[in-house]
């Protein structure tokens, strides 16, 4: 049975998913297909069901919760640090306000966050990979970084205005859930409880050996040193991606309230775990 995989082109989703995608793991009667994609583009084709597990920001679960339900493990979360504003000269908060800011997609939770922190600002959808050098152009007031991003804009000369995971833990004091897996509710309660064991497995195997998944998550680093994507691997694949815990969990509940009582999202949502 093929269950198709769609997740970022990106070192933290490859050292996650490098036990599937090398088959490191015995798998039973499943056989496992990757799609690389970047994330507004998998949230956008969540919402018609292209693919059995995809990753999603956790902004577009809210429009698909109907067809898909969140696993239980492969979170990214941020603790004390997430996606951030930058900009080419140095800015306060509370300058954001009517300016120019590029975005990365506006089904990504750092779209939502950036709506929660300052409502009032001109959006510019532009694809991830090319914000900063739009900041840095001048083409924009003001660029929204998700990815690698958070770690190179200072060699870039650009200027952190916000870090929203330092914002959201001032807020909450709970990890800023940011994006997760899903997996389609149409494959049945049994299949969808040994898929999700296996991609546990999946990251477990990476944090267990943790040299040979770096090596194949290099492949997908966009030119960061070894020390850099081993930084930025560990912030987004951790303990909490093998499990939310009881904190993960309540941070991805209060993160679907806050945004339905800022009237950022249609409806009212409960954060459901195939468990």
């Amino acid at each position: 049975m093929e269950i198709r995989i769609a997740h970022s082109p990106d070192s933290d989703d490859a050292f996650m998913f490098y036990a599937l995608a090398k088959e490191m793991l015995p798998t039973g009667k499943f056989r496992f297909s990757h799609t690389l994609q970047d994330i507004e583009t998998l949230n956008r084709k969540a919402l018609d069901g292209v693919y059995e597990i995809t990753a999603v920001s956790f902004h577009a679960y809210v429009y698909i919760a109907d067809r898909y339900i969140l696993l239980p493990s492969g979170a990214s979360m941020g603790d004390r640090y997430g996606p951030m504003i930058v900009t080419r000269e140095a800015m306060s908060p509370n300058e954001l306000a009517g300016k120019k800011i590029a975005v990365p997609g506006t089904m990504t939770t750092a779209y939502l966050l950036l709506k929660m922190f300052q409502p009032d600002f001109v959006e510019v959808v532009i694809p991830f990979d090319q914000i900063m050098d739009a900041v840095k152009q001048g083409s924009v007031d003001a660029g929204l970084l998700i990815h690698e991003g958070q770690l190179t804009y200072a060699s870039h000369q650009l200027h952190k205005v916000v870090d929203f995971g330092e914002w959201w833990d001032r807020e909450t004091g709970l990890p800023l859930p940011l994006g997760g897996n899903v997996i389609r509710r149409d494959l049945g309660k049994e299949d969808i409880a040994e898929i999700s064991r296996l991609l546990k497995e999946s990251i477990q195997y990476g944090l267990d050996h943790r040299k040979e998944a770096l090596d194949y998550a290099m492949e997908f680093a966009r030119d960061l040193d070894l020390e850099t994507a081993d930084r930025f691997v560990g912030m987004y694949v951790n303990e909490r991606t093998v499990d939310y815990g009881e904190e993960g969990r309540r941070a991805v509940q209060l993160l679907f309230d806050r945004a339905f009582e800022a009237k950022l999202i249609p409806n009212s949502i409960h954060a459901e775990f195939a468990d």
